[in-house]
């Protein structure tokens, strides 16, 4: 923001010098002084783009856009034309701002979703010293207390406790920790608190991928942006070539006087410059990628961006993709007790847990009449109290069990739900159902990629009864069960090789292979920080729904580029016959093509402005 400042200050400074200038010119004093005061004006609202200019010539060892400018605006003072070379660089300082300013807001969107992760960790000592993650030191022991984030990667050496590791595997069931365990940075500690000895460098934590994924972004540059670069030298030298040619050849055959020629060599220089040509995509890029950013969507540069608008086949990996990965109640069973003392029971005891499994509970049957109970948890296995004389045990604490009750355990298991036992006296008198739950967004998400003619296809470890419901609900065109990782890439591999442009979207360690052998590689805002790595896209926001939304972006970034393109072109391409074959003022050239180049730069900034959908 202070370097825009800067160029702000200057730009303003130059701009009043030139209306200085031309209230002068328009006075009877002489010619000096308003030569003076132009030139003021061109220095000053020139120096940033002759710093940038020769800067990129030293490192690119070829001429570029910002030193032809100059030179065009040096030939404008040169034939006395003193108005319109101080012009020329106002109006290109002004370009050049605007194209700065989609870059910042690309950046200022993307820093502000890099707060994902603890920027602080507490040390295991007396006081419990509270410092930067950054200072992290392998080997040093850091506490981390219930509800907090663990800061690092680590394994631990006091406590047991249960870790909400969704980020890392996708699964909703908080895995059972205790020494000598690995815990990793992002998760949440659920239980009791524990000691944790550094094991990475606090640089290899999810939220250095991510700070990594956003350096790509704004590095990588679409196959256009590359090719225009490439070209860009070439032809500045070829607009200094036709000026020069325009200068000498024309009064050698007595078609033009040396001062006409003299006139139009400036002119070409002007309206040839490849300025709203350069300007036709990087800001596009910036605009789409920032307007993505306030979205929840990181996108990793303008390639896959780009890629996105080809896409018609969706690959979607089920647990913490299609669905939630959070718990919720489905269903109960009791045996040889009453439901009432039952609930009861239940939810009186696991209001005493900070387990997500009995928050799930507990919310499920919020208007069960509760007792006060005294517990005792277990981590890892479950918590146990005492109500009425009798003994309760919830969890997954062993217990005898009649025939009736084993088989609807196993049926439920079977059927992919999260079973929680209830046991009283040591007896099972009954367990909880859980499941994972669809996304909200989901079957919007999936109806509108039908609509779209985009083919959805899921693949899933679960069982093929879990995975046939899903695709039901939620309409899929087809999906695979029980596949492994390698089983996935399989089938991206043969969707590609019958010529569909393929997407896949999945958040745990095993989706990563399949992440890059599509064509478009889209990741989760709970994935491994290895999903992070590969994906080309990542959803923040854990809305599947992004998906729809980052296409018509690519579609509509697309139409705006080869707007710039052709409307850059055809300019440049009047102004050259005008010129040549017409009589041109230099005063029109520099206003038509300078105010194209400002006209693509706003063209592309309508891509920061988000469309319903």
């Amino acid at each position: 923001m202070k370097h825009i400042i800067k160029q702000i200050t200057f730009l303003a400074t130059a701009i009043i010098l030139f209306i200085v200038g031309m209230i002068l010119q328009n006075t009877e004093v002489e010619n000096i002084y308003y030569l003076i005061v132009f030139g003021l004006s061109f220095i000053i609202g020139s120096y940033q783009i002759l710093l940038e200019g020769v800067s990129a010539t030293i490192k690119n060892k070829a001429l570029n856009v910002e030193l032809l400018m100059i030179l065009a605006s040096i030939g404008a003072f040169f034939i006395g034309e003193y108005q319109e070379g101080a012009m020329l660089i106002l109006i290109f300082s002004l370009a050049h701002i605007l194209e700065e300013y989609a870059t910042l807001k690309s950046e200022k969107s993307f820093k502000s979703l890099l707060k994902i992760a603890p920027d602080e960790a507490t040390l295991a000592e007396e006081n419990d010293r509270v410092v930067p993650v950054g200072e992290l030191l392998i080997g040093q022991i850091i506490k981390v207390k219930v509800g907090e984030k663990v800061p690092v990667d680590g394994i631990i050496i006091e406590g047991s406790t249960a870790i909400d590791e969704q980020m890392i595997t996708g699964e909703f069931v908080p895995a059972n920790k205790s020494v000598s365990d690995h815990v990793y940075a992002g998760t949440i500690n659920m239980s009791s608190t524990i000691l944790v000895k550094v094991e990475k460098d606090p640089q290899e934590t999810i939220a250095q991928k991510i700070i990594d994924f956003v350096k790509t972004a704004q590095e990588e540059k679409t196959e256009r942006q590359t090719i225009v670069e490439k070209i860009e030298k070439w032809y500045v030298y070829g607009v200094i070539l036709l000026a020069l040619l325009v200068l000498i050849i024309p009064p050698q055959f007595k078609i033009w006087s040396s001062s006409t020629a003299l006139n139009k060599a400036i002119i070409v220089l002007v309206v040839a410059s490849p300025c709203a040509l350069v300007a036709s995509i990087t800001p596009a890029v910036l605009a789409s990628l920032s307007s993505s950013a306030k979205q929840g969507i990181l996108i990793k540069g303008g390639r896959p961006l780009e890629r996105a608008r080809t896409i018609d086949t969706v690959v979607f990996d089920k647990t913490g993709t299609i669905t939630k990965g959070v718990a919720q109640v489905v269903g109960y069973k009791t045996y040889n007790i009453a439901e009432d003392s039952f609930l009861k029971a239940v939810v009186s005891i696991e209001k005493q847990s900070a387990h997500p499994l009995a928050k799930a509970i507990v919310s499920h049957f919020s208007n069960v009449e509760t007792v006060t109970v005294q517990t005792i948890e277990k981590a890892g296995i479950g918590i146990e109290g005492v109500i009425g004389g009798e003994h309760y045990l919830v969890g997954r604490f062993d217990a005898e069990m009649c025939d009736l009750c084993a088989l609807e355990l196993k049926v439920a298991q079977q059927s992919g739900l999260t079973v929680v036992n209830v046991a009283r006296n040591n007896k099972i008198v009954g367990f909880i159902e859980l499941k994972d739950t669809i996304r909200e967004d989901a079957p919007a998400a999936i109806e509108k990629l039908n609509k779209m003619n985009i083919t959805t296809h899921m693949l899933t470890g679960d069982n093929y009864q879990i995975a046939e419901n899903v695709k039901k609900e939620l309409k899929i065109s087809s999906f695979k069960s029980e596949y492994f990782p390698e089983e996935k890439v399989a089938e991206i591999k043969r969707l590609k090789d019958k010529g569909k442009q393929v997407a896949m979207i999945g958040d745990g360690i095993n989706d990563a292979p399949a992440l890059t052998a599509s064509d478009l590689g889209i990741a989760m805002g709970s994935a491994t920080d290895v999903s992070l790595e590969v994906a080309d896209i990542v959803f923040i926001n854990n809305k599947i729904s992004s998906i729809s939304k980052v296409i018509n972006l690519s579609k509509r970034m697309h139409r705006i580029v080869i707007e710039n393109i052709v409307f850059s072109i055809a300019i440049v391409a009047f102004l050259l016959f005008y010129n040549l074959l017409g009589n041109m003022k230099i005063t029109l050239g520099v206003i038509f093509h300078e105010g194209s180049t400002i006209l693509v730069i706003l063209n592309s900034l309508r891509l920061l402005i988000r469309r319903k959908e």
